[in-house]
């Protein structure tokens, strides 16, 4: 369950000294909406809310076959299974499934009292539609193991796939059903869905309205409209501050302020940030892309074993994320396939600066920089340039390295940048799933692809493949999660640190929301990578009316 942890509940006015540049920021941001229009809804059953520090504002619009919704509650669209608070997967327009016993043939029946927006009623057909047509989309989420998706009665549809995943179910609660005889190349401009929430208007660069839906299924929503505001995180702060907007994702650096009427509350969440570390080293060879690979200082497994054990996570988090969140190992330490085993001890320097010397990295020349066989210990750390917390993050590890002899010189970047880097630079992901298959796109050898970031490294163990293998095609939980967890360190190899150091592994964030003192939002799901604040909505209410 999502720990939730109210920083404050506001009594005082923040300090105005900070929040000049933001103040001044929002009202320029905020024109649109027209003088006197956009006031705080507190009180009321509409909510304005500014939550797109992570995720941000879509840019094809709100179509999960491009990836709205995914690991988030999509609002428009139904999904055939949802994760609960406690992530157990319930039915949402499922009623039922099978699995064949080989595993390849996943057998889903629907409920027949649904309707879209439109009020054409949502049958197999719309399923296997989605699902099809995402297959072939490519997008967000990895379906390259579903060979064909068909409606076999007005309510059954069956999935074959072309390699026995277990974890196939996960792909069947993460993508919102989208209407075939709606759907064309602007349905993310005017979605049509049938989730609780039925979409009125985008303005693009500015915001989205979405109205409850009267003929939804389940549980009503105490909430009749929702604008959501796209707007940068110090301006959603400024916002909030001066009662424009009910609830608002907000940098941790903001955690401990206190504004009048309001409150802040800090979601864990299983959302990791990690350091990926090309394994080459550098030959000369590229990517089909023509992108070098590989970097001669990751490459070797010393420099990664001590910047694991040598970097002390908890600094990193008490400075660089100002305390919101906590230490990572292994990139899924909180998950049923995290294994414990694999946790280490990590700012011990002593222990590091041994691995160092041992391998033949040594200062030589007394520039503080450590080297072998004439090549310093230096790289370059790419973030994307817009996110504070990896900036943060980046700096903070180049700091730490410094006391090792390694020097980090970070640098932020666009994802197009970072495209033609990735092989060769080590880069601050993030990561945070509830399906395991991010580990085995991240890990498996075979999964390596230089179109996108599976197993970005290059990463080949035939051990973890094993592993790998048997976790992600096993239907027993128990077997499942044993592998994925012997993948990581089995006593002898593994992805870990106390394997091949594959990553550098810093920490889980926190999600940090400033809200109304009266607004409940139940119990919040597990955080995953880029929050689900909305995943509990149909929990949410004002506590005073």
């Amino acid at each position: 369950m999502a720990a939730v942890v109210v920083v404050s509940s506001m009594s005082s006015p923040a300090s105005d000294s900070a929040l000049d540049d933001p103040a001044s920021q929002v009202s320029a941001e905020m024109e649109f909406r027209g003088s006197g229009e956009l006031v705080s809804s507190q009180g009321s059953d509409e909510l304005i809310a500014a939550v797109g520090t992570h995720g941000g504002e879509p840019e094809v619009g709100f179509n999960p076959i491009t990836g709205w919704g995914y690991n988030r509650e999509p609002l428009v669209q139904s999904t055939l299974f949802k994760k609960d608070s406690s992530a157990n997967l319930i039915n949402d327009l499922a009623t039922n499934y099978t699995v064949s016993s080989d595993g390849l043939k996943w057998t889903v029946t629907i409920r027949d009292d649904v309707k879209f927006h439109d009020g054409v009623p949502l049958t197999a057909k719309d399923v296997a539609f989605t699902f099809n047509t995402a297959a072939d989309a490519s997008g967000s989420v990895d379906l390259s193991m579903l060979e064909k998706a068909a409606a076999i009665e007005g309510y059954t549809v069956e999935f074959d796939l072309n390699d026995p995943q277990a974890t196939f179910i996960n792909k069947l609660a993460v993508i919102g059903i989208v209407p075939e005889h709606a759907y064309d190349e602007n349905y993310g401009q005017n979605p049509i869905g049938s989730g609780p929430y039925k979409f009125v208007q985008w303005d693009k660069g500015q915001q989205v309205i979405f109205e409850a839906n009267p003929d939804y299924y389940g549980q009503e929503p105490y909430f009749k409209k929702i604008t959501m505001l796209f707007m940068g995180s110090d301006a959603a702060f400024a916002a909030a501050r001066s009662g424009q907007i009910d609830l608002a994702e907000i940098p941790a650096s903001f955690a401990k302020q206190t504004v009048d009427g309001m409150k802040i509350v800090s979601l864990d969440s299983i959302d990791a940030r990690g350091i990926s570390f090309p394994l080459q080293a550098n030959t000369g060879e590229k990517t089909e892309n023509g992108y070098a690979i590989g970097n001669n200082i990751t490459s070797d497994i010393a420099i990664r074993k001590a910047l694991n054990i040598g970097i002390d996570r908890q600094a990193l988090i008490n400075g660089a994320l100002n305390g919101q969140g906590k230490e990572e190992f292994t990139g899924v330490d909180k998950l049923p396939w995290g294994n414990k085993e694999a946790i280490f001890e990590d700012g011990n320097l002593e222990a590091a600066k041994k691995i160092l010397t041992e391998a033949g990295w040594e200062d030589t020349d007394g520039d503080g920089i450590v080297e072998k066989n004439g090549l310093k210990a230096e790289f370059t750390l790419l973030y994307t340039s817009n996110a504070q917390e990896r900036q943060a993050l980046a700096v903070s590890v180049s700091e730490e390295a410094k006391k090792l002899g390694i020097n980090i010189k970070v640098e932020g970047k666009s994802w197009n940048e970072i495209d033609t880097l990735v092989h060769s630079t080590p880069v601050v992901f993030g990561y945070g799933s509830l399906d395991p298959t991010d580990v085995y796109l991240r890990y498996y050898s075979k999964s390596y692809d230089p179109s996108n970031y599976n197993n970005v490294i290059m990463y080949n163990n035939s051990a973890v493949d094993n592993y790998l293998r048997t976790a992600i095609t096993s239907f027993d939980q128990d077997t499942a999660n044993e592998n994925w967890q012997l993948a990581a360190w089995d006593g002898t190899t593994g992805f870990s640190e106390k394997g091949d150091a594959t990553w550098l592994w810093m920490a889980t964030i926190n999600y940090v929301f400033i809200m109304d003192d009266d607004l409940d939002i139940g119990t919040p799901k597990i955080q995953p990578h880029g929050a689900d604040i909305f995943g509990s909505i149909l929990e949410w209410k004002r506590t005073g009316n």
